[in-house]
């Protein structure tokens, strides 16, 4: 991973455009600085993070998996199995803006501890679960344990990263998910092929395995992740001064944050992006949900091979989330990457829809293509939100729109449900992902000329860069 001139990439090289300045914006930072801090703080932070959101992922789409089995067993429709993913995301929703509050109060390290932890056991324990009550009650206390991690990590980018580089680092993020599906899929599947062993059943293994790990980095994080830059040791004082210089540079120039987080809550672009994000998790989680059934009915498939077909569209949501965002960077203009993408989205569900019976090769591929730009778009949209909130207001703001956003997260998977009780077939229900995403194609120049009308894209720096970060 190099960077700079040595590399031939000239961070933020339009002609008379100085790295991290436009003109009234010194931050006095000798040559060098902004290369040499940036890769410094990306190869400490980032894939730790990512490692961090991998388990999370992977403990969110377990369910998927556990489905094949568990649904029968605890009787349930497909309608009724997936209420517990409305469950989840009603408590991620209720406690995602407390607990980014609290994020800002106690510190990334000790908060993020507390998430981690707390998510392992209650992943862990759901394999205590014998009734549709309690499935039910675990799903609601996974989301509440949950809640704040996702949104607490972008609040926490903002605390390192200058707004120029932030889509792309998101997207170093939202990698996790991809990883979390090429390599949870195949091991969820032989998971529940372990049926029996040592009396455990197969949802059991799934639910068991994937919640330990999460204790465990629990405790690894209170002891690695620094809460700023301020004091960390493996930054020079002048490093720690450019990222602090930036930083203060950006929060002056933002126009219309509130003094209290709360007020944030009422800010229409904070309100009218959340309900503009919901149709993403919308289409990612109702496609995740749902591709093992899809895939279990191609018929002739063993636990194993279902997890490592399931793995296949995530190989191109992995190459889209390094491609899309960095483009994106370099272009200066976020807008039309997150539109085209969810227009493509769409059109990738609904050729996976029409394809016929049978021709599982080509449905796959459009699956793919849809899996792949479903995601792609999401870390450019987050770059949005610090474009007009800084400080604890980002933290509420953020948590606001990916509360109200993942309930998508809920209701994705359980329109599909109700549309699959009544026609039995999983693939059918993909039209009601199909429409979610021209919704948001569309709705993304509302949110453009909304967030611009604001008059704060005139005024925080947005200098493209190009970097082998």
């Amino acid at each position: 991973m190099e960077t700079g001139p040595e590399s031939g990439m000239e961070t933020g090289s339009e002609p008379g455009m100085e790295t991290g300045s436009e003109p009234g914006m010194e931050t006095g930072s000798e040559p060098g600085t902004e290369t040499g801090t940036m890769k410094a703080v990306t190869w400490r932070l980032m894939p730790f993070l990512v490692l961090l959101y991998l388990v999370a992922y992977v403990d969110r789409s377990n369910i998927g998996f556990a489905k094949l089995t568990l649904q029968n067993e605890l009787g349930l429709s497909n309608a009724a199995f997936t209420l517990g993913q409305v469950g989840f995301f009603v408590a991620y929703a209720i406690f995602e803006v407390p607990s980014n509050i609290f994020l800002e109060r106690f510190g990334a390290r000790r908060w993020f501890t507390r998430i981690l932890i707390s998510w392992g056991l209650v992943t862990a324990l759901t394999a205590l679960v014998s009734t549709g009550w309690q499935f039910y009650t675990a799903r609601f206390l996974l989301g509440a344990a949950e809640a704040g991690f996702y949104p607490g990590v972008l609040y926490f980018l903002t605390k390192w990263y200058p707004y120029r580089y932030r889509a792309r680092m998101t997207g170093w993020f939202m990698m996790s998910t991809p990883l979390a599906f090429i390599i949870g899929n195949p091991l969820m599947g032989a998971l529940g092929g372990l049926d029996g062993v040592l009396g455990i059943k197969g949802w059991q293994w799934i639910f068991i395995a994937t919640g330990v790990p999460a204790v465990l980095l629990g405790f690894l994080t209170l002891r690695v992740l620094p809460d700023g830059p301020e004091r960390v040791g493996w930054l020079k004082d002048g490093e720690k001064k450019w990222i602090a210089d930036e930083l203060a540079v950006e929060s002056s120039t933002l126009g219309g944050t509130h003094e209290s987080p709360l007020r944030t809550l009422r800010d229409k672009r904070v309100v009218l992006m959340s309900l503009y994000f919901l149709c993403f998790p919308l289409g990612a989680y109702g496609l995740s949900f749902w591709l093992p059934t899809i895939v279990d009915g191609f018929g002739g498939l063993s636990g194993t091979a279902v997890g490592f077909v399931t793995a296949i569209p995530y190989v191109f949501v992995a190459i889209g989330l390094y491609v899309v965002p960095k483009l994106a960077d370099r272009s200066g203009s976020r807008y039309p990457w997150i539109a085209g993408n969810a227009a493509v989205g769409a059109v990738g569900l609904a050729g996976s829809a029409l394809v016929p019976a049978g021709d599982h090769v080509l449905q796959m591929a459009f699956i793919s293509l849809a899996a792949m730009c479903i995601f792609a778009g999401q870390p450019v949209l987050w770059s949005l939100p610090s474009r007009f909130l800084t400080g604890v207001q980002a933290a509420s703001g953020i948590a606001m729109i990916n509360a109200v956003g993942n309930l998508g997260g809920g209701f994705g998977p359980m329109g599909i449900g109700v549309i699959v009780d009544r026609t039995g077939s999983a693939v059918a229900g993909l039209w009601f992902l199909v429409a979610a995403m021209m919704v948001a194609a569309v709705a993304t120049y509302g949110i453009k000329r909304l967030i611009e009308n604001g008059r704060v894209v005139d005024h925080v720096p947005d200098v493209p860069v190009e970097s082998g970060l």
